[in-house]
């Protein structure tokens, strides 16, 4: 399904004259931004830079990772916590238009929900995740979209400012396809994507900096904390074709994890042969965090929706649950029976 408001003159027409007479604009992403959350966000940012507009500010609902701490404009963003919550709320407030970017759940919004739902700014939502919730204005919505950053350049050349895309916002653009696609290996890597990424070569992005800088600057305690999570908390039940972790709050401090460090790990569970179904749980801050992917045709935005209070795509979703660690992965592990047919059916 999709909601291009780009394709209904009226809506069109309502967003330029928006765009027009906005002298303050907030970006917004998810909590616990990601690649595509960082790329799609600051790449607009890029965008509405060179339109001129007098006040941007991209408000991050938590935290970020070291890992795209190097993208253009990220010194400048604005994290919302209780040092910086007054100033946020006021900026929020304040403003003539918010842009959601890759989130359409209000949840993602952590902490920041009630100041942007009470704002009376029109919001953009821009994203390409299941079942938007209806929050928005105007809707920039492709659930078949490789990522958020694919549809933020598709809107803008629509738009026709494709010459205000310039280096830095190209080189968030890209990162975002990059980080979202798994390195252009996912199934949603089609051929739009491919050309969208030329053209982005095209305007001087190198893959090789890209690529360093987001998977060959890690920690040494970073690597020490991946390496005993895969010796030493995989579970995998090739019975069910699925392969688990579960990582406790201790082990992290343990390690020193940071934000972001633990990005990625449940992909490696979909690298043992025959696995059709990775997951992973982290106890952390009271709850606990569960990040799922398969692959093929089986979905795991629905098991994370119906049984974890979340959602997501169909090949990589997340949850929550505020049971314990090992209730939480007891109940994943009893759901495992009622879907042995549906994974064994998958391609090997």
């Amino acid at each position: 399904m999709t909601d291009f408001f780009t394709k209904d003159k009226e809506k069109l027409s309502l967003f330029n004259n928006w765009l027009k007479n906005a002298g303050n604009v907030v970006v917004t992403s998810h909590q616990n931004p990601d690649g595509d959350a960082f790329g799609s966000t600051l790449g607009l940012y890029c965008f509405l830079q060179k339109l001129g507009i007098e006040q941007i500010t991209f408000i991050s609902p938590t935290d970020f990772a070291d890992f795209i701490a190097w993208m253009p404009n990220a010194d400048k963003i604005l994290v919302y916590n209780q040092e910086n919550k007054a100033i946020a709320d006021e900026i929020i407030s304040t403003a003539d238009l918010i842009f959601c970017l890759d989130y359409s759940s209000v949840s993602r919004m952590k902490e920041m929900k009630d100041a942007v739902l009470g704002s009376k700014a029109k919001k953009i939502v821009i994203d390409h995740h299941e079942l938007p919730e209806d929050f928005g204005d105007l809707y920039y919505w492709d659930q078949h979209a490789s990522s958020a950053s694919e549809l933020v350049y598709n809107m803008i050349v629509e738009l026709g400012q494709e010459d205000k895309i310039d280096l830095d916002a190209a080189t968030c653009i890209y990162t975002g396809m990059l980080t979202d696609t798994g390195s252009f290996r996912f199934p949603s890597t089609s051929p739009s994507v491919h050309r969208i990424a030329a053209r982005l070569l095209e305007l001087g992005v190198v893959p090789s900096e890209i690529n360093r800088n987001l998977f060959d600057k890690n920690p040494e305690a970073k690597l020490q904390f991946l390496g005993y999570v895969l010796n030493k908390k995989m579970t995998h039940l090739p019975e069910f074709r699925t392969c688990f972790f579960s990582v406790t709050e201790k082990e992290l401090k343990k390690y020193d994890s940071r934000t972001g460090d633990t990005e990625g790990i449940v992909n490696y569970g979909l690298q043992i042969e025959g696995v059709v179904m990775a997951a992973i749980f982290i106890e952390k801050e009271g709850m606990i965090k569960i990040s799922f992917r398969s692959v093929h045709d089986f979905s795991v935005a629905d098991i994370a929706r119906d049984y974890f209070e979340g959602g997501g795509h169909k090949n990589a979703a997340g949850g929550k649950s505020y049971l314990s660690l090992e209730q939480t992965v007891e109940k994943f592990v009893n759901l495992l029976p009622f879907y042995k047919k549906t994974l064994a059916l998958q391609p090997k």
